[in-house]
Formats: C-alpha cells, sequence, structure tokens
C-alpha cells in the first residue's frame, strides 16, 4: 500500500505570530494522526511558493498549507508552478491557523487545528479552480485562491495591516473607519464578461474564488470553488451612509436581491478604469493601488484539494 506523503508548509508568522505559539499543539495532533509528514517553516515572503513549487520533485504527494489566506495563496502559486512545468503537483491541504482563514472556510475546511488534521486523515479530494489575475504590477499574472478584491476592502485591508497592536476582526473595523474618513472617490470602471459589458462608479468590486473575505464578509455566499466559475459582486458609487448599509449586506452576505449591486458569475472578467484608480489585492495580497486595466481568469479544476464532506452546503 502506498501512502501519501505530507509536506507541512509552516508560517510562524501567520495569525501576527499567533501560528508559531501552536507549533508544539500542532506537531502533536500530526504525530498522533499516522500521517507520513515532515514540516519545513518559511523564513520570508515567497518562500512558501518556492516549497510548494519543489515538492513534487521531493516525493511529496500532498503539500499542506499550514497558515492563513497569505501562506494558502503562497503555497497555491507554488503548485501551479510545478503544473506550469507540466508535473502534476500534489494535492493541497490546509491547516488554518491564519486570522482570517477565509480560503479555508469556503475550501470546507474545519475551523479548528484538530478538525483539519482529521479531514487530513480522511484524505477527501476534489478538483479545486484556480484564478490568475493579470495587471497592475502583476502583468504577467498571479495565481490566486480565494478571491479578488477592487476597492474599499483592499484599503481596509492594507490600513488594517499597518496595525501592530490590533489583531483579527478589530484591526479591519478600525481600518475601515479610517477609509471612512478619507473616503476616495470612486472609480468610473467596465467590466466585460459573458459577451456584455457593464460600466459604472463603484466602491467595491469582488471576483471571488471562495465565499468570505475579511473573516466576516461574504461576499460571494453561494460561490464553490470547484465549479469552473468566478463570481461577481459590484456595488454601486455610495457615499458614507450607504457604504455602511453596504457593508452590512456583506456581513450578512444578503447583497444578491438588493438592487445596489450586480451579481454575476463567469468564467473571464475584464475590468477596465481608463483614468486609473483600481486598489487591487488577491488573497490579501496587493496587486496595483492604481491600476488601469485587469484580466480576470477561472482554471477549472487545475488542482486537487482535501476538504471535509460534512461542511459542504
Amino acid at each position: 500500500m502506498v501512502h501519501d506523503r505530507f509536506l507541512v508548509i509552516f508560517n510562524p508568522t501567520a495569525g501576527k505570530g499567533a501560528a508559531e505559539k501552536r507549533r508544539e499543539e500542532l506537531c502533536a495532533l500530526l504525530d498522533a494522526s499516522g500521517l507520513h509528514w515532515e514540516m519545513e517553516s518559511t523564513n520570508a515572503p515567497g518562500h512558501a511558493t518556492q516549497l510548494a513549487a519543489g515538492a513534487h520533485d521531493r516525493g511529496f504527494t500532498v503539500v499542506v498549507s499550514a497558515g492563513g489566506d497569505g501562506t494558502a495563496n503562497e503555497v497555491v502559486n507554488g503548485l501551479m508552478a510545478c503544473a506550469d512545468q507540466g508535473k502534476t503537483p500534489p494535492a493541497l491541504g490546509i491547516l488554518a491557523i491564519g486570522r482570517g482563514n477565509d480560503f479555508a472556510y469556503g475550501a470546507d475546511v474545519p475551523k479548528t487545528i484538530e478538525g483539519c488534521v482529521q479531514t487530513l486523515v480522511k484524505g477527501q479530494r476534489r478538483p479545486l479552480d484556480v484564478g490568475r489575475v493579470a495587471g497592475g504590477d502583476y502583468p504577467e499574472g498571479k495565481y490566486f485562491c480565494n478571491g479578488i478584491g477592487i476597492g474599499f476592502d483592499t484599503m481596509v485591508g492594507l490600513e488594517a495591516a499597518k496595525m501592530k497592536w490590533v489583531h483579527g476582526f478589530m484591526a479591519y473595523v478600525l481600518g475601515a473607519a479610517k477609509c471612512f474618513i478619507n473616503f476616495p472617490p470612486a472609480p468610473s470602471v467596465s467590466i466585460s464578461y459573458n459577451g456584455t459589458t457593464i460600466a459604472r462608479e463603484s466602491r467595491q468590486i469582488s471576483v471571488m474564488n471562495g465565499k468570505r473575505m475579511g473573516g466576516a464578509f461574504y461576499m460571494a455566499p453561494d460561490a464553490k470553488n470547484y465549479d469552473g466559475l468566478l463570481n461577481l459582486c459590484v456595488s454601486n458609487k455610495a457615499n458614507r451612509l450607504q457604504l455602511f448599509g453596504i457593508i452590512m449586506r456583506y456581513a450578512r452576505g444578503s447583497q444578491a436581491n438588493d438592487k445596489r449591486f450586480i451579481c454575476d458569475t463567469a468564467g473571464h472578467y475584464r475590468i477596465e478604469a481608463p483614468a486609473g484608480g483600481l486598489i487591487v489585492h488577491a488573497d490579501g495580497e496587493t496587486i496595483c493601488t492604481n491600476g488601469t486595466s485587469l484580466d480576470i481568469r477561472c482554471l477549472p479544476g487545475t488542482l486537487s484539494a482535501i476538504y471535509e464532506p460534512e461542511l459542504v452546503q
């Protein structure tokens, strides 16, 4: 019988350093699991991508991202580098020990590390779609696994990342408060997909492979990261008061039937802002702060991911 070999890529800085405090607990759970595993810790941005890209050649059949959304993004980019070389990449596993763990939520992975380890033991796999965004600082393209944010949520995320003394959801609350005070104008955009083009001034655009961003905001509550599609959600121009209502809609995931939003699905989007103003992140990683053009594609079933069937809705 051939056993899977698991490479656990551990990010000690995930959760603003909280992950390192759980290393011993995590290793004990893995030791007790019966899995054949090895752990390597990341030491710099991009290191997880390098480790994941080389895992196939080292004989690993599963690469486990032990961290948050940023770690998962790096691991997915590494697995895609393996695929781009014509090799069969290892499957993706998740140990959710970051702040928001939004990708883990949309990928039907348990909240607790005990649950995550048991999901790895069960080993149930399904195809995983991967997104690719080209534009801004990445004209050659960058892969993402959870989603693209354009506008207000990216601004909030950039502000939240500056806060060293506040963690989790409260950092986003304070970041949002600062953005409400500054409140730059909404850019004029055109979004082309499925043979149509919509044009409007928009405060927030999301193109989602997963369901949630920021740990609490359901930008695409019905999204499935294995259906070959990316979910679009576009808000209107919105003044401060209206934007507060929009954020409450995201918090409940109830925007689909609200006339202030355009919600749809497609496999390819082209977003243009001739006057600039696109502030963009992919899985929390900054793509640009004043972009003019984005090309966003879904690459259906490119990877394989381990998930918990009992969590599928």
